[in-house]
């Protein structure tokens, strides 16, 4: 396997609150790539003593090390196990009820000699690419079908976050991993992947600089880094309206199989 990871920050003044890692069993027969996107909490209260680096860190690292050593599980099961050792961490400390509290979007995959495993929770991407050239993408679109004007409410966004009809992130109730877009494909059919943060997948979503065909074809031919420096670079001369932050976290990890 040959891998690629490169996160940048949104800001100099903010800590990068991505976490991503690669991992490869001693057999060298598969692999693993977990990568989070921390959710940035408006200022005041959201119940709890740590940052969001502090969580995306302890959840991100409780995934790889039980994606890459527990073959037994699903990857939905390793998702539950690893937010309630998160929760378990601060639970003493933290108000971990409080809608704010800590929390992440996640996009994983997994892979042997015969399977490729996928899950993605929220607004992370993972593009799969078959032998000969066609990706596949994985989305949770369900933050997507929320309205901007809806979303641009904090109370009402507050109201929809991690509820029926709303949308769901990994915070600190495991039950939550059931709600995960999962699958598996023979691992035939997979040549290479990418995972993607929505600060690296705004060169689709955002900037519409093609599709994620097109995507893939630049983390082939440039590397993770050459995706993200061209999100930088449309970001920089305000070649579409933003609707959040000009620059966001981005963090891409490409990965020949």
């Amino acid at each position: 396997m040959r891998t690629e990871v490169v996160t940048l920050p949104g800001s100099p003044e903010r800590p990068n609150e991505d976490w991503s890692a690669t991992a490869l069993p001693a057999s060298g027969g598969g692999g693993t790539v977990v990568v989070l996107d921390g959710v940035t909490p408006p200022a005041g209260d959201d119940g709890c003593v740590h940052d969001v680096p502090w969580f995306t860190a302890r959840l991100g690292g409780a995934l790889t090390e039980l994606s890459a050593s527990r073959r037994d599980m699903t990857l939905s099961e390793i998702l539950a196990e690893a937010i309630r050792r998160t929760a378990n961490a601060h639970r003493a400390t933290c108000d971990l009820s409080h809608v704010r509290t800590p929390q992440a979007t996640v996009a994983m995959a997994r892979w042997d000699e015969a399977l490729v495993e996928h899950l993605v929770l929220s607004d992370s991407v993972l593009l799969l690419e078959a032998p000969d050239g066609a990706v596949r993408v994985v989305l949770d679109d369900r933050l997507d079908r929320i309205p901007d004007e809806v979303r641009r409410s904090l109370a009402a966004t507050d109201r929809l976050r991690n509820r029926e009809g709303g949308f769901f992130t990994a915070a600190a109730d495991p039950d939550v991993a059931r709600r995960a877009v999962t699958g598996t494909t023979p691992r035939a059919e997979v040549r290479a992947l990418a995972a993607l943060t929505d600060g690296a997948s705004r060169w689709v979503e955002l900037f519409g600089e093609g599709d994620w065909a097109d995507c893939f074809a630049v983390l082939r031919k440039e590397g993770a880094h050459g995706l993200l420096t061209r999100v930088r670079a449309l970001e920089e001369s305000g070649a579409a309206a933003h609707r959040w932050k000009v620059h966001d976290d981005a963090t891409a990890v490409y990965a020949v199989l």
